[in-house]
């Protein structure tokens, strides 16, 4: 029994020796993967992190050429409503000098300082016999007399001017209004 015995115990023994040899190399495997995992860890936190800064930076320029495009935008703005002050005060200066001018003009008629006249047709008026009109002096560079004129009424005169004062007023307007369409579609 005793063979049987010292069988059974090299075997047992054999048995136990095989499973610490594996269990020792079981944990020296898994050591050996945990560090290799923990190194491709490592590494896949460093590439991320890099990736990371990168993308910061790509994100800082971004914005810094976003401002940059920015404040250039402003400048440009800042220039175009100045052009455009600029030609509303000359627009405004144009217009209040048209309207002092007319002002004076119809004084001027108010007070008969100032008479209009027109030029008469005197074909239709000897063909009614009739030769009422002014006649307008000769000019300096001229020896035929002038035409023949007729004076006005100062009411019919002060409509006219009126008139020609609307229109005036319109044309700077239409000036001004092109002029900032140009300035604007520049």
């Amino acid at each position: 029994m005793i063979a049987w015995g010292g069988r059974l115990f090299a075997v047992a023994t054999l048995a136990l020796a095989c499973a610490i040899g594996a269990r020792a190399a079981w944990v020296w495997q898994a050591n050996a993967y945990g560090k290799q995992l923990a190194e491709q860890a490592d590494d896949h936190r460093k590439q991320l992190a890099e990736k990371d800064r990168l993308h910061g930076r790509e994100r800082e320029e971004a914005a810094a050429a976003a401002l940059n495009q920015l404040a250039e935008q402003q400048d440009a703005r800042r220039a175009l409503e100045a052009r455009l002050q600029d030609q509303n005060n000359t627009h405004w200066k144009e217009m209040n000098d048209a309207q002092q001018a007319q002002a004076r003009l119809r004084d001027r008629l108010a007070t008969a300082d100032l008479r209009l006249s027109v030029l008469v047709d005197t074909g239709a008026l000897t063909a009614q016999g009739c030769d009422r009109g002014m006649r307008e002096a000769a000019g300096s560079g001229g020896v035929v007399h002038g035409a023949v004129r007729a004076q006005l009424d100062r009411a019919h005169a002060q409509r006219i001017v009126a008139i020609t004062d609307e229109g005036d007023r319109g044309l700077i307007a239409l000036q001004a209004c092109q002029a900032y369409v140009r300035e604007v579609t520049k």
